[in-house]
C-alpha cells in the first residue's frame, strides 16, 4: 500500500504531535494504562519489545518507565517522529534502537513483545491481516501481541456515534484548531477495523487468549499470545 500521505502527515505533526494527544485521546490515561497494565512481565523482568508505528516513543516510554530492563526497537515511517523519539530516549541510548521503515511491507527479529498504539488502523483490512500473521512469526511460544488502537463501530449509526462523541470530547478538552484541523488531515487516511474483526483475525493468525482489555468508543486496547 502507499503510505507517502500517512508519511507527510506525521513528518509535518511531529513537533506537536505529543502535546496535543492527551487532548485527542478522551481517557488517554485509562487507554494507555491499559495498555501498560495488560503486559504480563515484572518490573525488573528483561524482555525485548518491538514497538509498530512507534511515533514519538510516548507508548515504549510509558512501558520503558515500568519495566526498567526491558530493550525496545521502535519501528516507524516518519523520520521526524523518529527524532522527536530520540530526543526522548537520550539519556538511556543503549535500552533504545530506532528503525525508519514500513511495517507492512516486512519484519524481521525476535521479540518477546510486539506492541503499537494508534498506528495499525492506517491499514486496509488486508494489511492488518498479513501484519497479524507477521508479527506472530515474531514471537516465542507465549509471546504478546498487543495493539492499542482506534476501531470503526459495528454500525454506520454506532460509527457516527464514536466520531460525534469524539469531536464533542476533544473540542471540551481544549484542543487547538491547528491540532484539531492536522488530526483530522490524518484522520483521512484511516482504515479501521471493527474490534470483533480483529479480535477474530488474531485468532485466525494463531494468537490464543486473545482479549479487549478496555474500549471507550473508538479506543481499544487488545491482544493475544503466541500458542
Amino acid at each position: 500500500m502507499d503510505t507517502t500521505a500517512i508519511k507527510n502527515g506525521f513528518d509535518r505533526s511531529a513537533n506537536t504531535y505529543d502535546q496535543a494527544r492527551r487532548q485527542l485521546v478522551p481517557g488517554f490515561d485509562d487507554f494507555y494504562g491499559a495498555a501498560v497494565a495488560c503486559l504480563r512481565f515484572q518490573p525488573r523482568d528483561a524482555f525485548r519489545v518491538l514497538d509498530l508505528g512507534a511515533g514519538t516513543g510516548l507508548l515504549s516510554w510509558l512501558i520503558s518507565e515500568r519495566f526498567t530492563q526491558a530493550r525496545f526497537t521502535l519501528l516507524d515511517l516518519s523520520e521526524a517522529m523518529l527524532a522527536q523519539a530520540q530526543a526522548r530516549f537520550a539519556s538511556a541510548p543503549e535500552r533504545f534502537t530506532f528503525v525508519a521503515a514500513d511495517y507492512s511491507e516486512s519484519l524481521a527479529g525476535q521479540y518477546d513483545v510486539v506492541v503499537s498504539a494508534l498506528s495499525i488502523h492506517h491499514l486496509t483490512d488486508a494489511c492488518k491481516q498479513t501484519l497479524f500473521q507477521r508479527v506472530y512469526t515474531l514471537l516465542p511460544t507465549g509471546g504478546m501481541f498487543m495493539n492499542a488502537d482506534q476501531i470503526l463501530g459495528a454500525t454506520p449509526d454506532i460509527e457516527k456515534s464514536y466520531r460525534d462523541t469524539w469531536m464533542e470530547q476533544v473540542r471540551r478538552a481544549g484542543i487547538s484548531e491547528v491540532d484539531l484541523t492536522a488530526a483530522l488531515e490524518r484522520m483521512r487516511e484511516d482504515q479501521s477495523a471493527t474490534l470483533d474483526a480483529q479480535l477474530a483475525w488474531l485468532r485466525e493468525a494463531g494468537f490464543g487468549e486473545v482479549k479487549c482489555w478496555y474500549q471507550e468508543g473508538r479506543f481499544a486496547v487488545f491482544s493475544g499470545l503466541k500458542r
